[in-house]
């Protein structure tokens, strides 16, 4: 009886051996499975920059933004990206009103806007118009001198 209950031990002590090795060979294999994600590189390239939207012709419609960010690991310090600018600034003076616009004036470094003034020109349909209206829009892009070699140009807030 005494050989009996040894056998059970060694029996039990055997598949307990058993499901310990399993688990442990089962934790691995999910171990070799699972691709470990890429660690994220560290990086000291700054946030995007954006400058406004300026359009490709006239004063609305579709244009293009330049973006920029500081660097030397960086692989991409500028960018252009597509934008629109709406259309509707002629709803606030009226369609009916037709105005001779003068050339654009210089940028306003503080607003980064220029602006414009139009005299009335013609007022359809007995439209109540106003005799000069002054309209505004981005910049554009300013000039900025490239970076050369590994020092980078940082803009200050």
């Amino acid at each position: 009886m005494q050989q009996q209950q040894q056998q059970r031990r060694m029996l039990t002590a055997a598949l307990l051996a058993l499901v310990f090795i399993l688990a442990a060979v089962s934790t691995t294999e999910a171990g070799k499975k699972e691709k470990p994600e890429k660690k994220a590189k560290k990086s000291d390239c700054g946030e995007w920059q954006w400058s406004v939207c300026v359009p490709t012709s006239g004063d609305c419609g579709l244009g293009t933004r330049e973006g920029t960010r500081t660097g030397a690991e960086c692989k991409q310090t500028t960018k252009t990206q597509k934008c629109k600018i709406p259309c509707n600034w002629k709803k606030q003076f009226g369609a009916e009103c037709k105005y001779q616009f003068q050339a654009w004036g210089e940028c306003d470094l503080n607003t980064a806007l220029k602006t414009r003034t139009g005299n009335l020109k013609r007022a359809l349909h007995n439209a109540d118009c106003q005799k000069t209206v002054t309209i505004s829009k981005p910049c554009g892009k300013l000039t900025k001198p490239k970076p050369q070699g590994k020092f980078c140009l940082v803009k200050a807030a």
